[in-house]
């Protein structure tokens, strides 16, 4: 753990680290995965990106999104610069908006440690072909 603040922050990755590992690095090759740290007291968290892009599993071509994340946190808060090399992961993944919604919804609360009811996920689709797509889970 790192004292930061009068906070101990550590994190939950895959490498079984406890300091974080994308934070400070630049680039991806860092990434560990969703990284989270204490909530200092917070009642509810919204992150914002439009960097998400994935691509339609039927054209191949790529699908750009406007992705909110919004959550009541338990114990756990996510730490942004992994969530957001998180959603640059699916660059090249063929995946319906609907899908990656429920995908993304389930991760975080994983991560987080939370029920996927207390976590929420909304992609909107910026429009391809005239039609724009919300998908919320």
């Amino acid at each position: 753990m790192v004292e930061r603040g009068g906070y101990s922050w550590g994190v939950a990755t895959t490498s079984g680290t406890h300091e974080f590992v994308a934070l400070g690095h630049a680039g991806s090759e860092h990434y560990a995965g969703l990284e989270t740290f204490p909530n200092p007291g917070v009642t509810r968290v919204e992150m914002t990106s439009d960097e998400l892009t994935a691509m339609c599993p039927v054209t191949g071509q790529p699908d750009l999104y406007r992705a909110t994340i919004d959550y009541q946190p338990g114990a756990l808060c996510l730490e942004s610069k992994s969530l957001k090399l998180y959603l640059m992961s699916f660059r090249n993944e063929g995946v319906f908006g609907e899908a990656l919604a429920v995908r993304i919804r389930d991760d975080v609360a994983t991560a987080l440690e939370l029920e996927p009811a207390s976590v929420r996920v909304t992609l909107v689709q910026k429009p391809r072909g005239g039609i724009t797509i919300t998908a919320t889970a």
